[in-house]
């Protein structure tokens, strides 16, 4: 992965953590946070982790109608704590790369990875992004009278 910013990294790492907070890896993916925490002191790292744990419990125990607008808000407030514990510890910044890296390896590996689909958009635009895309992509709009 190519050299971020703090904020890319931490929009970034963001992102990966509300994908990772509903699956099975989870536990896999908070103890490398444990390690990309501890960073700073073990006692800063105990408190970044109780708050990793509680953005995980408001995710999971969501319900399905409220699901998107709590992953938003929390990702926003992964994205503040992210930023400000790079800024205060950058050393960090190359292991979170990495773990954002080998999820994004593993999701297209697997074919687990987000997929978008979009119909009906006569006259619109559609913007993606968020990484790379890999395989085949195709565009396809009415002929222009």
């Amino acid at each position: 992965m190519p050299e971020l910013n703090v904020m890319e990294l931490a929009t970034s790492g963001a992102t990966m953590l509300v994908a990772e907070m509903v699956r099975s890896s989870w536990e896999a993916v908070r103890g490398a946070m444990v390690g990309i925490f501890r960073h700073g002191s073990e006692a800063r790292a105990a408190e970044e982790i109780h708050d990793l744990d509680l953005r995980h419990e408001s995710v999971v125990q969501s319900s399905e109608e409220e699901r998107a607008a709590v992953e938003e808000r929390v990702r926003g407030m992964l994205l503040i704590q992210l930023a400000g514990f790079l800024q205060r510890h950058p050393a960090a910044a190359a292991e979170l790369s990495a773990l954002i890296e080998e999820k994004q390896d593993s999701e297209s590996a697997s074919g687990t990875g987000p997929v978008m689909t979009a119909k009906g958009n006569t006259g619109s635009q559609v913007l993606m992004a968020g990484g790379s895309i890999t395989g085949s992509v195709s565009f396809r709009g009415e002929p222009t009278q």
